[in-house]
């Protein structure tokens, strides 16, 4: 079940095996990537937020999978491991819409304030964008943190998540030795 028990909506085989196919020509992988995590780092860094988890998060039929993450250096922290259920966090609610979610309070909206990651992570913040290539959502590009941010940052949160998918996507693109659309 995903948020507020609702079945997460059905993937049409078609749109999945594109997805497949995208996250193949761009990514070559679903696998740790050291590249990604620099650019997760990067992010995590660009928040300005202690404590925060970045990902770059392709997504498949069952699950996330974090192949670009950065974890906060603090040993007291829960860890993350590189995969996540497509129920759990708020990343599957970009991929649906299509477009950047920011939540600088999770509680502030009862909707995200049951997902399972707030009380298995603690997750408090989170601002997400799609990764979009020729009309396909192939995941996102994220952080979390745990502790809220006023709402007055929601702003600036939209601008730094949108920024650093771009940098995400110009990255895949020249790796993949792919012309971006313009």
């Amino acid at each position: 079940m995903t948020i507020n028990d609702q079945p997460h909506p059905t993937v049409r085989p078609t749109e999945e095996q594109e997805r497949r196919a995208q996250t193949q020509l761009l990514l070559g992988l679903h696998a740790p990537d050291r590249e990604l995590d620099r650019l997760a780092t990067r992010l995590a860094l660009a928040t300005g937020i202690p404590d925060v988890y970045a990902m770059v998060n392709p997504f498949t039929s069952t699950e996330q999978q974090f192949v670009g993450l950065h974890i906060p250096d603090n040993g007291d922290l829960p860890t993350v491991g590189r995969s996540m259920p497509l129920d759990h966090g708020f990343c599957p609610e970009v991929v649906d819409r299509k477009r950047a979610l920011v939540l600088p309070d999770v509680f502030a909206s009862p909707r995200f304030a049951g997902n399972p990651v707030v009380d298995q992570i603690g997750i408090r913040t989170y601002a997400g964008a799609p990764l979009i290539h020729e009309g396909i959502v192939l995941g996102t590009v994220c952080f979390v943190g745990l502790e809220e941010q006023p709402q007055d940052t929601g702003q600036a949160s939209l601008a730094l998540i949108k920024e650093h998918r771009d940098t995400v996507m110009d990255f895949l693109y020249r790796r993949a030795g792919y012309q971006p659309p313009q």
